[in-house]
């Protein structure tokens, strides 16, 4: 009878070890899903990071370049180019030469 309750014991612990196995296993699979899932998500995160800062770059040199605008616009030199551009001006000291036709 003493060898009857060793194997039934037995019995338990290799149902027992199982149960064990499976849960381990269980976890790991689960964790090896979010695991993935969260490097995608990361992956995604980074492009979106990159597209952004390119953005920002783009903007960056889009508000220099409308700071030199800025500060031609206020120079003599274009005051008296859209006076002759868009009036029809001239200097004073300027000879105005037409083509024959």
């Amino acid at each position: 009878m003493a060898s009857y309750g060793k194997r039934k014991k037995k019995k338990q612990n290799r149902l027992a070890m199982l149960g064990i196995i499976l849960v381990v296993a269980a976890l790991i699979a689960v964790l090896g899903n979010k695991t993935l899932q969260l490097q995608q998500k990361n992956d995604e995160y980074l492009r979106r990071l990159a597209s952004i800062e390119q953005q920002l770059d783009e903007e960056q040199e889009r508000a220099e370049a409308l700071e030199r605008q800025r500060v031609y616009v206020q120079t003599i030199q274009y005051i008296e180019q859209e006076a002759k551009d868009k009036l029809g001006m001239v200097n004073p000291n300027e000879i105005i030469l037409k083509p024959e036709q």
